[in-house]
């Protein structure tokens, strides 16, 4: 189980930093996540591929209400300073660890069974996971054990409801919506409507304590990752404890349809001014230009959340030609690292000329196919 250091939060200001806090959680879930998701070959996996991106999606969409959230009483995002996006791997933000003075490292790797168990499902498990048995092919039934950061945001809600309306003081017009359902990114104006941003973040990422059906009728999270580890769909199944079991049609993974990646690629030189080197540095950038984009649409300019999600479309690319290219000198294949650079390491890109010809106006074009889910 994930644990969170426990911190003051009597007022609007450790609210805010709270808030920030949501940010960069949701934010770090995203490079081990879609690298995984990367990491998969075309064709291949086609389930887990599937689960991973829609629990993606999600993270996104939760840090954007955590952003909205944050503005709506008076702070201010602030996604792409030095040391916000975190480098891997990594300390999870906040303290956070499986046990008690433990940290939980999390780094970058290609999609296994074990990473979604011991990462991933880590990472999404509920206070209170509900247990379901799987269903063997002789019919009987197993039960495993599961791993939480609800009530951080647990928290977080309490505290909105506590310090009441007048803590609202942030300009509406830094409110996003577009992108996502209305009724999941919304303007966040007052009590009631921060209220239900923080039960979706919740309700999406952990399901309830009576269900593993989130608002939209999905499994929440840590459930949908579990039918990877189990090889099964969750179902209904009265005819167990709880109502469901993993007994749903099967969910294969090959070992074969995923590129051999090396583990964490930020810890594993590349040759100077190497064609694998220079991929390398244009994904850098082009993730740069992406938490730029965000910081754009989080500051005033929400139109640019469109060109973010084209940014996206670039990083797949980028990420797929990278997992295709042999380390020289190694035996897996490069990755991406998902690296913010500052100004100087800007300047210091091994193709400077070419990764910067990755503004957002430049990936913007890409939007159109991004909606029609090709950005992931």
């Amino acid at each position: 189980m994930l644990l969170i250091e426990i911190r003051e939060l009597a007022n609007v200001l450790h609210l805010r930093a709270f808030l920030h806090g949501a940010i960069k959680l949701e934010l770090a879930t995203l490079p081990p996540y879609l690298t995984a998701l990367y990491s998969i070959k075309p064709g291949k996996n086609v389930q887990t591929a599937k689960i991973i991106k829609s629990i993606v999606l999600e993270e996104m969409l939760h840090m954007c209400i955590a952003c909205n959230v944050l503005n709506a009483v008076g702070g201010h995002p602030t996604i792409n300073r030095r040391g916000f996006p975190l480098h891997y791997p990594t300390e999870l933000p906040m303290g956070i660890g499986d046990k008690p003075g433990h940290k939980f490292i999390v780094g970058l790797k290609k999609c296994s069974k074990e990473l979604i168990r011991d990462t991933f499902m880590v990472i999404e498990e509920p206070e209170d996971p509900m247990h379901f048995p799987a269903i063997n092919k002789a019919g009987q039934s197993t039960y495993t054990s599961y791993r939480t950061i609800g009530q951080f945001y647990l928290a977080i809600k309490e505290a909105i409801v506590k310090l009441g309306n007048a803590i609202f003081t942030g300009d509406p017009k830094l409110q996003v919506t577009g992108w996502f359902p209305s009724g999941e990114l919304f303007p966040v104006t007052d009590v009631q409507t921060a209220t239900r941003a923080i039960d979706i973040i919740i309700e999406q990422g952990e399901g309830t304590s009576t269900t593993p059906v989130d608002v939209d009728g999905e499994y929440a999270h840590y459930y949908r990752f579990a039918q990877v580890v189990e090889g099964r769909h969750l179902v209904v199944d009265p005819r167990v404890p709880n109502g469901f079991s993993y007994s749903g049609v099967k969910i294969p993974f090959d070992a074969g349809g995923v590129y051999p990646m090396i583990d964490n690629p930020t810890l594993v030189p590349l040759p100077r001014n190497s064609l694998v080197a220079r991929i390398a540095d244009q994904f850098d950038e082009t993730y740069t230009c992406l938490l730029n984009s965000l910081q754009a649409t989080f500051s005033g300019e929400p139109k640019e959340l469109d060109t973010a999600i084209g940014v996206m479309y670039t990083l797949r690319l980028l990420a797929e030609q990278l997992m295709t290219m042999r380390i020289p000198g190694r035996r897996r294949n490069a990755g991406p690292r998902w690296r913010f650079l500052g100004k100087a390491e800007k300047q210091t890109s091994s193709d400077s000329t070419n990764a910067s010809a990755l503004s957002p106006a430049r990936c913007a074009g890409s939007c159109r196919r991004a909606r029609s889910g090709a950005g992931l």
